[in-house]
Parts: structure tokens; sequence; C-alpha cells
């Protein structure tokens, strides 16, 4: 095998195997497919079901085959495909999680199957001299598998060799089996047979014990890493061998039904050797494909072994991972496997065990069905399979079969090997070390993100769909550190972060540089197991760098909408080549680029752990409030740090000075406040603001919200409404956590669903039809107007001159002349406001009718 190597590197080798199509994929698939339940069960079937509903079985069972084939056929042309069959498939694609799950259980399943196979050499050996006992059945067994488990220790060009004189025996078999049949042929028969006598057992029951047969299709995928050219020869051996199996039993159905009775089918699984020209060659046949079976397992199962073992995800298969010679031949997973087959041979409760490993294969082919689906859904440029005739519809059919039907055989069994499966899956997903190969789960999770991101962008924003996306910034290892463990506070499960760095330099260097700070940035990140994401980006000028980035970064409607900075960063050494300079500068080019700004203050005092490290639920966190858009952003950010993780249960405070109102009226306000926010807190009113007044109030509290906003003369003030020009710098020292905010954006907490964009454009849309109707009317009066002008005319026309009511009917023609000039006036004038709706309206998205416009 290709696969010879440790690590991971093990499994992916392709191109050193020396085994074309037909030898390492169309025979053992095709000689595990025509196995014991076509020469033993197959009869009994027919007899079982009639030849109508044998046929709905064979067609169900190879619908999965065939469908599972199209998916095979799709993924392995489109990657090169090492050692590892399913399991290298499902691994690369879905994951570690799945990949490992599956490889196991499938790895146990395959040597299982080595002693049904051998459990079957034996009962049909013992069966031509008429020997009986459980004992000499098992002993020939246990003599079978010693000498498949020397076959498999040598190698697989060997093993190969042995499958072609088992091919021999299976074909001559198979013809003197065709031969009798032709010659007892009875039409009359066939159709006396097409349904079964009264009585017949389940549907499910014989579809049951008939489903085996076909899930030999997958052992060439076992033998890829064997393979010269697994990307050609798995698809082309695999169908191949699924299609001529299926001529096959539709084949020996038929010739079963029309030339022996359903009864004696039902009653004797041994009615093809009394069909066939020679019985002795059905017990050779029986031999064969039993051996056969027996072998593909054999080679399968400690390829599969290696392959996870060389990638590996269970530690303690790390030994596996070696193989011998120059094929990197499996010998201590041969060794294994023969281990657990002899221990399934001895230990008996093997229809217990069958019903489990017949489950682990359906899952296997549903999985593999998924994980084809899953690629060809992630619409990934890089799913280009070189097999054509594939839709991942195929595949998606393909896998709800696989379930449907392993639920539908035993539902206790399914539930059972999933549950199994499960357990494996969640244990890799939380002991698994790194992944070392590229699966498709990230493109699938870009594809959802571009489909959320093209909907969410058609719908119009809302205040409350507001969440923080922040952009920490800092060009110092410790101080990145801390803004991280303060953004993931105040994320609040719904936000995301952008840890930033700012580099000023220019030319080659600056590329350099980049590099090297990118990794320790994403250094950072990992030690600290946040959830943020890493940009580094150079600039002549920082706070260029800056206003650019607070403009552009995001995309569609996710967009940076607050910038988060350290406050004693501004402190660093001159020398410091990473010291931002201009700090001041950088806080209003955030503001004024729309972004709110955040300026965390943290100081290690006695007594304090890092904010991360607090599990107390008797925290306090103050917000200094003063009603408005930078107070509301203090008390969300508040509450999101209170919505779980080591802060959850804080207590809030809400700390409001107003001298020009009454304590009671401060309080109801307040409290009316909080309870439309829906937001736990407790009002508290100050009188008077000042230095010791804020020391004396927040000075034990855990955190500490203050309003800042930037003066003309550049120093930086608490907020002109509640402080005056109290000077931050004077508050900070004694203070344990402060942020300080400023908002630059509105900030409604309190927002209805009908207000916002979304109801500014109804109010549009509402607008622009009464404009339309008006319009309507006014063109409907102008039109009515217009006709009784005309009608006036005429009359006066027919009168003649002496007529006394003459003039009467002049005046009023007149008068609806002058009617009809103001109705078109009207027209105009509603025209003139419909024009200027529908630019409003074409401005803002919406549709807009021509005639409108």
């Amino acid at each position: 095998m290709s696969s010879g190597s440790s690590g991971s590197s093990g499994s992916n080798e392709t191109g050193s195997g020396r085994l074309g199509t037909f030898a390492g994929v169309f025979t053992p698939s095709i000689l595990t497919i025509l196995g014991i339940i076509l020469f033993l069960r197959l009869g009994y079937v027919v007899g079982a079901a009639g030849l109508g509903k044998s046929l709905i079985i064979i067609a169900v069972a190879n619908l999965i085959s065939v469908l599972t084939s199209f998916s095979l056929a799709a993924i392995a042309t489109n990657m090169k495909v090492g050692g590892g069959g399913d399991y290298y498939l499902i691994s690369r694609t879905l994951g570690i999680e799945f990949g490992g799950a599956i490889g196991i259980v499938l790895f146990l399943a395959q040597s299982v199957s080595i002693a049904f196979y051998c459990i079957g050499f034996g009962e049909a050996l013992t069966a031509i001299p008429g020997l009986t006992g459980h004992v000499t059945v098992q002993l020939i067994a246990g003599a079978a598998l010693v000498f498949l488990f020397l076959l498999a220790w040598i190698g697989a060009d060997l093993a190969t060799k042995f499958q072609y004189v088992v091919m021999v025996f299976l074909i001559l078999a198979l013809l003197s089996f065709f031969i009798g049949g032709i010659r007892q042929w009875n039409t009359g028969l066939l159709m006396e047979n097409w349904v079964a006598r009264e009585g017949a057992a389940p549907f499910w029951i014989l579809f049951a014990l008939f489903f085996p047969a076909v899930t030999g299709f997958t052992q060439g995928v076992s033998m890829s890493g064997d393979l010269e050219d697994p990307g050609k020869s798995l698809p082309a051996g695999t169908f191949a061998a699924v299609f001529l199996s299926i001529l096959v039993y539709f084949s020996v159905a038929v010739v079963f039904a029309a030339s022996t009775p359903l009864k004696t089918l039902a009653g004797d699984y041994g009615a093809m050797k009394q069909i066939s020209m020679y019985g002795w060659l059905i017990n050779a046949g029986v031999i064969a494909a039993t051996l056969s079976s027996a072998m593909a397992s054999f080679l399968g199962a400690p390829r599969i072994l290696k392959s996870l073992a060389s990638d590996k995800i269970f530690p303690f298969l790390a030994p596996f991972a070696k193989g011998a010679g120059p094929s990197g031949n499996p010998r201590r997973g041969v060794l294994l496997s023969f281990g657990i087959a002899v221990a399934t041979v001895f230990m008996g409760q093997l229809d217990l065990i069958a019903g489990v490993v017949s489950m682990f294969f359906l899952i296997s082919y549903g999985l593999l069905n998924y994980a084809t689906y899953f690629e060809a859904s992630a619409e990934t440029p890089s799913f280009r399979p070189r097999f054509r005739w594939y839709n991942k519809n195929i595949s998606l059919g393909g896998g709800l079969i696989c379930l449907g039907v392993m639920l539908a055989i035993d539902f206790k069994t399914g539930i059972a090997a999933v549950a199994i499966l499960f357990a494996i899956f969640q244990y890799l997903k939380r002991v698994s070390a790194p992944v070392r190969w590229a699966d498709s789960r990230r493109s699938f999770h870009l594809k959802l993100v571009r489909d959320n991101l093209m909907e969410a962008q058609k719908v119009p924003e809302h205040p409350r769909d507001w969440r923080p996306y922040i952009l920490a910034l800092s060009n110092d290892e410790e101080h990145m550190k801390q803004l991280l463990d303060f953004s993931a506070l105040i994320e609040g499960k719904s936000g995301m972060t952008t840890a930033v760095r700012i580099l000023q330099a220019r030319g080659y260097r600056a590329v350099k540089l980049k590099a090297e700070a990118e990794k320790n940035l994403a250094r950072i990140i990992s030690e600290k197991e946040s959830s943020a994401f890493p940009l580094v980006l150079f600039s002549e000028d920082t706070a260029n760098g800056l206003s650019v980035l607070c403009q552009s970064f995001g995309l569609g409607p996710v967009k940076a909408n607050t910038v988060l900075m350290s406050w004693n960063e501004q402190y660093a050494k001159n020398d410091d080549p990473a010291r931002f300079h201009n700090y001041l500068e950088l806080i209003r080019l955030a503001a004024q680029s729309g972004c709110n700004t955040i300026l965390w203050d943290w100081k290690e005092l006695p007594g304090t752990a890092e904010p991360t490290e607090i599990t107390c639920k008797h925290r306090t966190i103050d917000v200094w409030w003063k009603d408005d858009d930078t107070s509301r952003l203090m008390l969300l950010l508040a509450y999101l740090i209170t919505r779980g993780g080591p802060w959850d249960g804080a207590e809030i405070r809400l700390l409001a000075c107003y001298l020009d109102r009454d304590n009671t009226q401060i309080m109801q306000m307040l409290s009316h406040t909080l309870d439309e926010f829906r937001i736990q807190a407790e009002p508290k009113v100050i009188l008077g603001i000042n230095e010791q007044v804020v020391l004396k109030t927040s000075q034990e509290t855990d955190l500490v919200f203050i309003p800042v906003s930037l003066k003309k003369d550049d120093a930086l003030m608490f907020g002109d409404l509640m402080f005056g020009d109290l000077p931050a710098d004077s508050l900070l020292p004694d203070l344990k956590r402060v942020a300080m905010v400023m908002a630059a954006q509105k900030i409604e907490l309190d927002s209805s669903p009908e207000q916002g964009r979304a109801g500014e454009l109804a109010h549009l849309f509402d607008e622009l039809k009464h404009a339309e109707k008006r319009v309507e009317a006014a063109k409907k009066r102008a039109r009515q107007v217009a006709t009784s002008a005309t009608d006036f005319i005429k009359d006066a026309g027919d009168m003649p001159l002496n007529d006394p009511d003459l003039l009467t009917h002049l005046k009023a023609m007149l008068a609806l002349q002058e009617k009809s000039e103001e109705a078109n006036k009207k027209v105009l004038k509603e025209q003139a406001k419909l024009m200027e709706v529908s630019r409003r309206a074409k401005d803002e998205g919406l549709a807009v009718d021509n005639e409108a416009q």
C-alpha cells in the first residue's frame, strides 16, 4: 500500500500502487457482491416473496449501490484518493470527526465480516459430506482464517492472484446453474411463481436477508492506496461490478422462478444445486464465494486501519500506521483483524452482531452519499469531478434511502448503530488533535456566509439588528491580550471581533513585517482561545490606515461599528517601534469614520483577577448615565457582558445625575427607561458630580462604564452634561476596570418593529401608492369635465340663434371650460408630486412603475 509512512501524509500518497482497475477494484467488488447470499439465500427470497416482489427487493437494494456508486465516482474523481477507501473520502470531505467515527466502525465491521464469511465457508464445507456440529464448523472456519491470514500477510498481489482462481470457480458455478435452469425452463411456472403464496414473510424481513448481498461494491474503494490511478479505477471498476452483479441477480431470480416451484425454493436452501447441471460446481461456487468475500474484507479492513492510524486521529492506533515492504502492506492491521475474526468465530451470538455490522455498512454508504452532496452543495470552484454524469440530488437521494432502509430493516438496531457512531463523533470533537488535511467544511460554511449575507442585504436595516462588530486595535502583545479578553465579554455571544495591527511601514520591508505580524497575532489569538479574526495591514500613516479601515471594513451588511483600543498603550516607550503616535488623533478619526469608540483601561490590582477568570456571581458593573446614544451603548454593552460566561449574573447599576429635577421623578424616569429597554439594572441618583463623588461611588466596582467626549483642545474629558470638565486621567488610577465609551452612531434600545428603515420604506411605499391614486382621480375628474364641456358645445351648435336659452347655455359651457382647465392643472400638479415621490422611492431602492416615473 502506498501509505506506508507514518503521519498524515501516509494516507495521502497516491500513484505508487501497482493494481489496475480489474485487479484492484472490479475483482474484489464483484467477488464480494456475488457471495453466499447468491448461492444459498436468493432462492429462498424468491420462494418466500414470489418473483415480482423479489425483483423489487433486488431493485431497491441495488438502487442504494447504484446511487452510492454515482457519489463515489464523483468524489473519487474530484480529489487524489489515498488509502483507506470510504474512510478517506468521508474524512476528507466531512472532516475528522465523521471520518474517524466511520473509519473505526468500518474497520471493526469488515474484521467481523471476515468471521461471518469463514463461518459460511465452514457450513458449506460440512454440508457436502453431511457432517454436523457447531464445533466442526468453527474448526473449519478457523482453518480458513489461518489460510486467508497467510495470504493477506504476504500482500495484496498474492491475494489478488488467489481471487482469480476464485473467480474461475464462480463463473463455472453460474454457467452450470444457467445451463441447468434453461433446460428446465417452464414459462407457465414462471407466471405462476410471479406472486407468492399466502402467509409469506414480510417485505422488510426478506429485504434484510438479501441486502448483505450488495454490500460488497465498496470493497474496491478499500484498496485505493494500492491502485495505480484511483481516480480512474474506482468509478470504472465499481460501476462495472455493480451493473454486472445486477444483471446476475435479476437473471438468477428469473431462472429460479422459471424452473422450480416456490414451495421448493422456500424450503430448500440448496435449490440452486438441484437446478444446476453439475451440482458439485455449486458447492465449489459457495466455497469460492465465501472465501473471496472473506479475502476482500481481509484486504480492506487493515488498510482502513492503517490510513486511520496514519492520520493520527486515535493516538492508541499509532503502531498500525507502519507498513511492510515497498507496497506498505499493513501487516499489523492484518494481525489485529485476524484476532478480531478469531474472537468472533468462537464467541457465538453472531446474529446480533451481524445486524449491527449491516447497519454500519448502511451508515457508511449514507455518509458517502451525504459527503458528496455536502461537497457539491458548497459550490466551491474546486469541485470539478471528471465524472460528468453526476447531480448532487442523486447523492441526497442515496443518503435518504440509506437512512430509510436502515430504520425500516430494524429500527432498534439502526438507532443503536447511530448512537455508537454519534458517541465516537462526540469523543473526537472533544479530544481530537489538529486536523492534518483540508476538508469541505470551510467551503460549505463560506457558501452559507455568501447566501446569508445576500439574504440579509435584501432585508432593510433595523436598530433591533444592531450587534457589536469590533475592531480591537493594538500593536502591543500584552495590550492586545487585554483587548481580546474584554471584547470576548462585550460580544455577548452575538458580535464578532477582529484583532487589528497597523504597521507604519512601506515597500518590501512592510511585506516582511506584515507576514511576521500575522503569525504573531494568530499565536496570540490561539493562546487566548479567542474567536477573534486576525488582520494586519501596513500604511505609511497609521491614522490614515485606521480611517480607511473603519470606513471599508466588512462585507455587505456586516460592517465594523466599534473600535476598541487600550488606553494605556499611548504611554508606551517612545523608542517602541510598535507604539502608536498621535493617539488622540486615532480616537477622533474612528469617531469621524462613524465607529463607536471604546477605550479599555485595566490594571492588575491586589485581590483581582483577569476578567475572563472571574467566576463569582456577585460582581458589579456601573454605567454612568446621561440619556444619550453613548449612555444607551454603554448600557447595552453592560447587558451583553452579563449575558453569559464569567460575568453571568453580575449586577448593573445605572448612575444618573440630574440637578434640575426631583429625585423621585428621576427614579421613575430611570425605572421606566429600564423597563422599556428590558434590561435589569439598579437605578441610582447621584447628587452632584466631582472626583470624590465618582471615586466614592465606583471605586470598589468591578467594571465602570463612563461616557467621554473629545474637547476642542484635544483633551479627553468626561461628558459635559454630567461631569462638566472632569478629566478622565484623574479617575482612572483609582478605578479597577474602566471602559470609556464614545458613541458615533444612533443607538436605540426600545425601537418597535415598525420603526427604522423598514417602516420608512413602507411609509414611502404608501405615499407612492396614494400619489398614484390622486393622479388617477385627477385624470378621471378632468375626463368627466372635458366630456361635459364637449356635450355642451355640441348642444349649443344644435340650438337656433333666437333660442332664449342659448345665452344661458353658453355661460354654462364657459364655466365648464374653466373647470376643465382647473382639472388639467390639478392633473399636472398631482403628476409632479408623483414624480417627486417616485424619485425618492427609486433612490431608496423601491420598485417604481414606468408610468409613475
